[in-house]
């Protein structure tokens, strides 16, 4: 945990943001797998996190801002509960470490809200992304299940996005401290893998240095020898000679702050020169994203340079054809790049996103509707504190390729004869985590290997 200090001026900021009414924040409950007592990880609520700190399900709090009041809702533990879970501190003694006096019991939150809303007061709640706190709202507010999300407050949602955006220094610290474990879960997968061994048996080797490290991975795990799907969470496949794996993993500390990194690098004991042409495409767009990063820079820009430096590549090798930057205007170069160029990144992998991606990554501005910009979830101004992977790549989809050729797009641009050579390759990118700083960026945590040389020294 950090300081009391720091969840008590976090919390006085946000009074200072929303004018008047009641702050309701929802904890997250267990879930259950298969049967009520057997339940999946426990993942606290980032944003109750963030204000609150209390890591435990079964809870709910406000800040009355009228009343200037804050007070968490909750139960102690019966003796039943701690003959299974042992002793616990009371709700009262864990609410004090952050800065917390007032505890109230759960079923007083019902009277509470009842009262405010006869008097007709605003009750300000963020969009709900679990069932059971649609449920409570419709409980709580009389909110019907289906429109709470739409119900939810803008401003409660801007005053968290324009706190949570910014990174203090201990959240720095913390961000790291997930991307030195992330590090060593990738260089573990890439150490590792061999012919004959599963995707599983490499998970499983990255998620072990995760949980030793006292946390926990930070999304699904995506180890595969398809790359050209995005967001592949299946581990079944043999590793196989000629095979590229596909590793994008992170840790989350016991904190609850993420890391995220995405390395890709041969079952052999090196790269086979197609495999070096594509990657060494990736690598310059990569490193052509991370030369544009700089406060006041749009990261639309730092995207459309990685598409434009993907384009140029893949030009040189006769794969497409024409003005590069006419190219990636017409939405062209989204048939290797379908994706973004990065995410923000904190408490969640993909910070915020339950909040909207048009407030965190767009400030508030409409996102396109082309296909491969609309993957774009961060394209707003740079200011120093935000946090954000850096992860273009190249993919070749064999359904996107024949669909395509079969319409007949972007002729201008996709030389598909040549393309056709390439289709079986898969997929390749590389990510890494960045701070934006005062005088321009600074890639976070140790560093991960990410050239040609550096993994296949790795592989020997």
């Amino acid at each position: 945990m950090f300081s009391i200090d720091t969840y008590t001026n976090r919390r006085n900021t946000l009074k200072k943001k929303i004018k008047s009414g009641i702050v309701l924040f929802l904890g997250n409950e267990e879930s259950p797998m298969n049967y009520f007592d057997n339940t999946f990880h426990f993942r606290q609520d980032s944003t109750f996190l963030y204000y609150f700190g209390l890591d435990f399900p079964g809870l709910a709090a406000i800040i009355d801002l009228d009343e200037n009041r804050e007070i968490v809702f909750g139960n102690d533990l019966t003796v039943e509960d701690i003959v299974w879970m042992g002793t616990q501190p009371t709700l009262l003694e864990r609410g004090r470490s952050y800065g917390i006096e007032n505890v109230q019991a759960v079923n007083k939150l019902a009277d509470y809200l009842n009262l405010a809303k006869l008097s007709g007061r605003e009750i300000h709640f963020l969009p709900p992304y679990r069932p059971e706190n649609r449920i409570k709202l419709q409980d709580l507010l009389g909110l019907p299940a289906s429109s709470s999300h739409e119900s939810a407050s803008k401003e409660f949602i801007l005053a968290v996005v324009g706190q949570r955006n910014y990174k203090s220094d201990e959240e720095i610290a913390e961000i790291e401290k997930a991307v030195d474990i992330s590090v060593d879960m990738h260089v573990a997968a890439i150490k590792l893998a061999k012919a004959g061994m599963k995707e599983s048996e490499l998970a499983a080797a990255s998620q072990q240095i995760a949980v030793a490290a006292g946390g926990q991975i930070s999304f699904p795990i995506i180890m595969t020898i398809n790359g050209q799907t995005l967001h592949n969470h299946y581990h079944g496949n043999t590793l196989k000679p000629g095979d590229m794996v596909l590793c994008d993993c992170g840790a989350e500390t016991n904190l609850h702050y993420s890391g995220d990194l995405s390395s890709t690098f041969p079952v052999d004991k090196q790269f086979t020169a197609v495999q070096k042409q594509i990657y060494e495409i990736t690598l310059r767009a990569h490193e052509a994203a991370l030369a544009k990063l700089a406060p006041g820079t749009a990261f639309r820009e730092v995207h459309n340079t990685a598409c434009r430096e993907t384009v140029v590549g893949l030009s040189e090798l006769g794969i497409m054809k024409g003005n590069p930057d006419e190219a990636v205007k017409s939405g062209a170069h989204a048939m290797f790049f379908p994706c973004g160029t990065g995410h923000m990144m904190g408490m969640d992998v993909h910070d915020m996103e339950d909040l909207g991606e048009v407030y965190v990554g767009y400030d508030g501005e409409p996102k396109s509707t082309m296909f491969g910009f609309k993957s774009l979830r961060l394209a707003r101004t740079l200011e120093p504190g935000f946090v954000a992977t850096i992860e273009p790549g190249v993919y070749f989809i064999p359904e996107l390729i024949d669909q395509w050729n079969s319409e007949k797009r972007h002729l201008d641009f996709i030389n598909y004869e040549e393309v056709q050579k390439y289709r079986d390759l898969g997929g390749i990118r590389n990510e890494e985590d960045v701070l934006i700083t005062s005088e321009g960026y600074r890639v976070l945590g140790k560093r991960k290997p990410k050239t040609i040389e550096e993994i296949e020294s790795l592989r020997s």
